[in-house]
């Protein structure tokens, strides 16, 4: 069978526009991909656009749980927060490989017909290889890949000498990411525009942070991605989950902003402007 993934120029065929993709993804868990997802949607509806989410690792379902506890948070409140429309696709049960592979290709692309109106889509891949994972990253215009600022997570994108001081060549993740380009390529699409994000950074100086920065331009310039700005290692983002909240809704709840609020604000205003999706200082967040 055509193991082909779908071009994602024709997944919204016979509609009027065509929504800009960004990917979220990765190949390690708890790197902070939903919590970075979640941010950039609600960014982008503050900028008056209609944002589309599609889950692809709908079994975990974080990105779906924020979202929906957004909404719950909203209606109890009575605080009209934007809200995304949002689409989960499962992974297929079916007993072949290809009856898989072509009911996973089918859902996703039921999924994008749906969201065709929207301005952007924002879509959360699993945090594994798999089938949905690469389908994902084919469609996008933006790939966005938060990493922990350690070798653990750096060992996803490429092979390191054992002294720490020396990329041997590109690993798993990148080997993927280079696969699938080639694929969206293949196919016509535009290249796919791919942004390392640095999360979790200590707050101090260290040798290990200062070796990580520099392997990762290195790699940057080795592999074709651009470096930006992530979230530090602050509570605060992990307190927000359970009300479905980001950083740039705290003035709309009423919520008392603290130094660690301001700071963590500047965090995500330095990754917005980073892959050009900065919002204005005047506007509600």
């Amino acid at each position: 069978m055509n193991q082909q993934i779908p071009n994602p120029s024709l997944a919204v065929a016979g509609t009027a526009k065509t929504p800009r993709i960004l990917v979220l993804g990765n190949e390690k868990g708890g790197s902070g991909k939903s919590t970075t997802a979640m941010h950039l949607v609600v960014a982008l509806l503050r900028q008056g656009r209609s944002v589309g989410v599609i889950d692809l690792d709908a079994r975990q379902g974080t990105l779906s749980r924020y979202v929906e506890n957004r909404r719950v948070f909203s209606e109890n409140e009575g605080l009209p927060l934007p809200l995304p429309e949002l689409r989960q696709v499962m992974r297929s049960d079916a007993p072949t490989r290809a009856e898989a592979e072509e009911e996973e290709r089918t859902k996703l692309s039921d999924a994008l017909e749906g969201l065709s109106d929207c301005d952007m889509l924002v879509i959360d891949t699993p945090g594994s290889d798999s089938r949905l994972s690469r389908l994902g990253h084919t469609l996008a215009d933006v790939l966005i890949s938060p990493m922990n600022d350690s070798f653990i997570d750096l060992d996803l994108l490429a092979r390191i000498d054992p002294e720490g001081r020396k990329i041997l060549g590109p690993s798993v993740y990148s080997q993927m990411v280079w696969e699938q380009r080639q694929d969206r390529a293949r196919q016509g699409g535009r290249p796919i525009d791919w942004v390392v994000l640095r999360n979790r950074l200590a707050h101090l100086d260290a040798r290990n942070k200062r070796d990580i920065a520099r392997l990762l331009a290195q790699l940057a310039k080795r592999i074709g991605f651009r470096l930006a700005p992530g979230f530090g290692e602050r509570v605060v983002f992990r307190q927000l989950f359970p009300q479905g909240l980001t950083l740039l809704d705290l003035r709309q709840s009423g919520a008392d902003l603290t130094m660690s609020h301001l700071a963590a604000r500047q965090e995500v205003r330095a990754l917005l402007a980073a892959i050009g999706l900065d919002i204005p200082e005047e506007s509600h967040a």
